[in-house]
């Protein structure tokens, strides 16, 4: 073989290796790409498998507590995880003077018998002292319906009668609440404080009715809230709407329903209510609920239409419609995420802090050294911990006070936790990478709440809103009509906003029921003063309830 032969030979052999070196080179990297894949999807089937073993045998809410860590022994006493313990601000016992301070006083006097009234000695009658309190009880009336008859008084004058000619006057009797009905402010009150208040369904409630000794079919009660509240409640609700809007911060949020009789949807489809309520701005609380067939942006953009502030809301896209307002992420949706990328055995032993709750916990820190020991997903939790720590530190303060010290302390945490979030490389499609591209997505509405002392970290207020009607809904399931839906959403807000401003639900509503027909008939004169913070309605709407003086034939003008 010729040296050129040789050559050539030698050439084509080290091309093969580096054909064969590079093919080997690419199978290893697919292999690796596979085996990444691989693990992403094994991550993401150990992950459904544990969400699945807690919505079937575990809890579903997401308030853990420590304390909860010691009823499952450890196999393994180096996976223990060591949280501070925690201590409970215990409020002073109340008394019951202080339990019962609204409830009027009956007093019943036990007295002596009337043969035993005489001295055993002289046999002179005895003269009473002052009595002595024995014992103290609460008695409690049962709700009691009646038939009330409005008779009309007609006078005649005797002289003119004389001769033959009669002058007559006849007595004003207060208009109906609905024409040809037996409805009443007080018993359409009573509905609506169950359905709304107490989340009973017309089918309890028809039930309830007929142990009082009436029988009100549900579909009665049902029309007679809607017509109440298409006729009388409706204003309220759009002055308060009004109101709402001149605010400079609103949470806002939804939740599903569902309405059985809509045009162009089926019985199975899913509506949406909207609820909108006031920031923590110092003036009195406005909580409103809004129905609507669908989630498109269209509709927050559409109520809030002429509102110009801070939007506080989650991380749903929809909200960008909403024009001329400046978005607030809420921080609790970015902790939830980061807590549910954590294993079962881990959530037990933390504690997530809320900004209201009566529980003191010591200051949480965020791991700085042998991180090792921490999985990333407790990383992120014990940043969003430390900034609603401090938050509840700073909520007693005024607003300027408060957007300066979380200026100082807070924005440091929020660098921080950033560089970290762009630090890491987490697994694809696992939960843990989904808590991290949230807080990238929202990297700057998150921190929109730094801006204004009146803005809070979380949509808390919005969220508790939501659950009140949940409450209703879990029992009732589903809306008839959508006209059912759009009276319950009003009916919802005046509730839900007497409830905020501290006032008795069911005397609220029966007061607007006996006053709002009358303000109507003379135009919308006389509405502000049925508004939950008016003098008028703080008077007679803070205590007890009182059908009896407060009544459609009784009825005092209103200020003017």
């Amino acid at each position: 073989m010729s040296l050129q032969d040789e050559v050539k030979l030698l050439k084509q052999i080290n091309e093969m290796q580096a054909s064969r070196i590079e093919e080997q080179e690419k199978t290893i990297e697919d292999l690796r790409i596979v085996i990444d894949e691989l693990r992403s999807i094994k991550a993401n089937l150990e992950e459904t498998l544990e969400e699945f073993k807690r919505q079937i045998f575990g809890v579903r809410s997401e308030k853990t507590s420590a304390s909860k860590a010691t009823e499952e022994p450890k196999k393994e006493e180096a996976k223990k995880n060591h949280v501070k313990a925690h201590t409970k601000e215990r409020k002073p016992k109340a008394t019951r003077d202080d339990l019962y301070k609204d409830l009027p006083i009956r007093e019943i006097l036990c007295k002596v018998p009337d043969d035993e009234r005489f001295c055993e000695w002289c046999n002179s009658e005895m003269v009473p002292m002052a009595s002595t309190f024995i014992r103290e009880e609460i008695r409690i009336t049962p709700a009691k319906v009646e038939r009330i008859h409005y008779m009309q008084e007609v006078l005649i004058c005797p002289e003119c009668k004389k001769d033959h000619d009669g002058s007559f006057k006849k007595g004003v009797a207060p208009a109906a609440l609905i024409p040809h009905s037996p409805a009443s402010a007080s018993a359409v009150a009573y509905i609506m404080f169950q359905k709304c208040f107490m989340g009973l369904p017309y089918y309890r409630l028809e039930a309830t009715m007929k142990q009082l000794g009436v029988k009100i079919p549900r579909e009665t009660m049902a029309n007679w809230c809607i017509l109440s509240t298409d006729k009388y409640l409706k204003a309220i609700y759009e002055c308060l709407h009004e109101a709402l809007l001149s605010r400079e911060v609103i949470h806002a949020d939804e939740t599903t329903c569902q309405v059985l009789r809509e045009d162009g949807k089926t019985p199975q489809s899913t509506s949406y209510m909207w609820i909108y309520t006031s920031g923590s701005d110092g003036l009195p609380k406005i909580v409103l609920y809004e129905y609507q067939p669908g989630r498109g942006g269209i509709y927050p953009q559409q109520f809030l239409k002429g509102f110009q502030g801070m939007l506080q809301c989650d991380g749903y896209q929809g909200y960008n419609k909403v024009e001329d307002v400046l978005l607030a992420c809420c921080m609790a949706h970015c902790r939830r995420k980061f807590f549910e990328a954590l294993p079962a055995e881990r959530k037990k032993s933390i504690k997530l802090l809320d900004i209201h709750s009566p529980e003191a916990i010591n200051e949480p820190e965020i791991p700085q050294k042998d991180l090792e020991k921490y999985i990333p997903a407790e990383i992120g939790v014990a940043y969003c911990n430390k900034l609603f720590y401090l938050e509840r530190e700073f909520k007693e303060l005024s607003f300027e006070e408060r957007k300066k010290k979380r200026l100082e302390q807070e924005v440091p945490i929020w660098e921080n936790f950033f560089a970290w979030i762009d630090s890491l490389v987490p697994t694809k499609g696992s939960k843990f990478e989904k808590a991290v591209k949230y807080a990238q997505n929202h990297r700057e509405s998150l921190r929109t709440y730094l801006q204004d002392g009146r803005c809070e970290l979380s949509n808390n207020a919005a969220e508790r809103c939501a659950k009140s009607y949940a409450i209703g809904r879990k029992n009732s399931l589903f809306h008839t009509s959508v006209d059912g839906a759009v009276a319950s959403s009003i009916i919802y807000s005046l509730v839900e906003t007497a409830k905020a401003n501290d006032l008795n639900v069911y005397q609220y509503l029966y007061t607007l029921l006996l006053y709002m027909p009358g303000c109507l008939k003379g135009g919308s004169e006389g509405i502000e003063q049925l508004m939950p913070w008016s003098d008028f309605i703080k008077e007679r709407c803070t205590g007890l309830i009182d059908v009896e003086n407060i009544a459609s034939d009784k009825l005092e003008d209103l200020p003017h």
